[in-house]
């Protein structure tokens, strides 16, 4: 595949392993990008601390939302049992508190959870029934426990370690790896441990993320050797690796008044996720960072589809397509609600990209 010179690309749909939705008048408006940016399955990460899968599904009904629960205290094995029993598929640890948006159930002490990881590693491997078995794991620590030029990811990665050892059959989920550290680790750990990468990480470096606050975001983007690291991982062909857009949308007015170095975390990338990643892609290639060759359409497949489906025993996708051509199309400013009232500015707002439509799969 010459994807610098393709004007016409099929794939599966994409699945999004790390969804942030938001709720009220911010959920109307969010939820109908997800298809938009050619997904049809979303991990819906517990940021919104209501449950609203049906509210989700009335939006999109197109869209199989996958739904999360914060690991805190009221987390035992007997919630385990009832939320697999309910359909809930993961478990996400926030490893401190005030990280991100809403993660007041932030936990200091992994080892105070060790009886609901036993639980869920045992319904995984069959001995209960499937449900609620994943671990996702936002993988920083606290700025205070990181020892001298080490990254906050980079510290946590001993903790992974940890963990995978201690529990070898349970599935676990290293979110939004930012950093070459974090990919060789991941590598380290057995099938179980698998990571999401995003959109965003895959273009943004610290230069850009601490001075636009459109590219500002946790996990902080790291250094150029770190961002193409994630673009090897992409087109690796690894099973371990795949998508997960971790795209969080705050109001346009909250990014663009903040004093400087206060606005909100987080990228928007969720209407153009797919054609991100593609044009993340062509970037590195001009940098000489991967060549053509490597972009292949199994990787590309596997990276965006079939690697997170898998790991989360899903079935592949039903039977439609995505397809991308080159027709000039280039990102909006903003996405926002009839009214105006809810704006959300977009990642690279102005950049051409593939234009997205879907058909029906041929069988």
């Amino acid at each position: 595949m010459q994807i610098k010179e393709t004007q016409r690309l099929e794939l599966p749909p994409t699945a999004d392993m790390h969804v942030h939705l938001r709720q009220g008048d911010m959920m109307g408006l969010i939820t109908p990008t997800v298809k938009q940016g050619g997904v049809d399955v979303a991990f819906v990460m517990p940021n919104l601390v209501l449950e609203y899968q049906s509210q989700l599904k009335s939006i999109a009904p197109d869209v199989h939302f996958l739904m999360s629960l914060f690991l805190h205290p009221s987390i035992t094995p007997e919630v385990i049992a009832s939320a697999a029993a309910a359909g809930i598929t993961g478990v996400k640890i926030q490893p401190f508190s005030g990280g991100t948006t809403n993660s007041d159930s932030g936990v200091s002490d992994v080892e105070a959870f060790y009886e609901t990881f036993a639980a869920m590693e045992k319904y995984d491997m069959g001995l209960i029934h499937h449900g609620c078995t994943v671990l996702n794991i936002h993988g920083e620590v606290l700025e205070a426990q990181a020892p001298p030029d080490t990254t906050l990811e980079e510290a946590f990665l001993p903790t992974l370690q940890k963990l995978h050892k201690r529990f070898p059959n349970l599935r676990i989920v290293l979110e939004h790896c930012t950093t070459a550290g974090a990919v060789e680790a991941v590598r380290a750990c057995g099938p179980t441990v698998g990571a999401t990468i995003t959109a965003h990480h895959l273009y943004l470096t610290h230069h850009e993320a601490c001075c636009d606050p459109f590219a500002f975001c946790k996990p902080i983007p790291k250094k150029p050797t770190d961002r193409d690291a994630l673009v090897k991982a992409v087109v690796s062909g690894e099973s371990k690796f795949f998508f997960g857009s971790d795209s969080a949308p705050h109001p346009l007015k909250a990014k663009t008044s903040s004093p400087e170095g206060r606005a909100p975390a987080g990228v928007f990338t969720q209407p153009h996720v797919t054609q991100l990643v593609l044009l993340a892609l062509e970037e590195a290639i001009d940098r000489g960072v991967i060549t053509e060759a490597d972009v292949t359409q199994e990787k590309l497949e596997g990276f965006l589809s079939k690697n997170g489906r898998r790991f989360y025993k899903l079935p592949e996708s039903s039977g439609k397509k995505v397809v991308l051509e080159r027709k000039g199309d280039k990102i909006a400013t903003s996405v926002k609600t009839e009214d105006g009232t809810v704006e959300v500015g977009n990642s690279r707002a102005g950049d051409e990209i593939f234009t997205l439509t879907w058909e029906i799969a041929q069988v």
